[in-house]
């Protein structure tokens, strides 16, 4: 069955407004009650609809879980892009992350589901192509990376190659956290983040006291 709609929802603001409110259902009941709560028949009885609204409006599960993940790309790119840009791209990058990581502890079990690490009731999003909203949000990161090579905070590069290095730090730190892997760490971020950051940073070319400085400047109003 194919699809009707997309996280955008269907043919009229009717169909729109179910389909918008099964995705936020999906979303509060990752947040409130786990995947295991995210199943067709419990999302309809969130927003008063039948069952069928769920294979009507999106083909099935999967390509509502899609939608899912779309909207939670959509979030990340707009926490990254209320990140204040000021005049030292590093600071900007550091902030950035940390707008990275309150989101993705906001709902765990989101942040999971959009970087495939869980199922929702017995479910997979459907596969697509990168989400312009996920390319959005990485530009972020791409937009500073570029900044500070610019500015000689870092040696030349492409900006697409460090901003891939710096996500990947980043992914894999709040995966490990979120997991509950970090917690023999009294501050993961000052513990493990911080430093493990500095350390790309330094091996791109950064120099370590201006890193220091910029991390103490960037964590002051955590």
């Amino acid at each position: 069955m194919q699809a009707k709609s997309t996280a955008n929802g269907g043919t009229g603001d009717g169909n729109t407004a179910v389909t918008d409110r099964l995705v936020q259902a999906a979303i509060r009941l990752l947040k409130e009650e786990g995947p295991s709560a995210v199943q067709a028949r419990r999302l309809a009885r969130e927003v008063d609809a039948s069952t069928i609204a769920v294979y009507h409006y999106f083909g099935g599960m999967p390509q509502l879980l899609r939608a899912v993940c779309d909207e939670g790309f959509q979030l990340l790119d707009s926490a990254l892009g209320a990140v204040p840009v000021t005049e030292e791209p590093v600071v900007d990058l550091i902030r950035q992350a940390m707008a990275y990581r309150a989101t993705a502890r906001h709902n765990p079990h989101l942040y999971d589901l959009m970087f495939g690490l869980a199922a929702a009731g017995g479910h997979r999003p459907a596969e697509s192509a990168p989400a312009r909203q996920a390319e959005s949000a990485y530009g972020h990161l791409v937009s500073a990376s570029a900044r500070a090579v610019a500015g000689g905070r870092i040696r030349r590069g492409d900006p697409e190659h460090v901003a891939a290095q710096l996500w990947s730090l980043l992914h894999g730190f709040v995966t490990l956290e979120l997991a509950g892997h970090l917690d023999k760490f009294p501050d993961g971020v000052t513990g493990v983040f911080i430093p493990l950051g500095t350390n790309l940073l330094a091996g791109l070319g950064a120099d370590p006291e201006h890193l220091a400085r910029c991390a103490a400047e960037a964590l002051a109003s955590r």
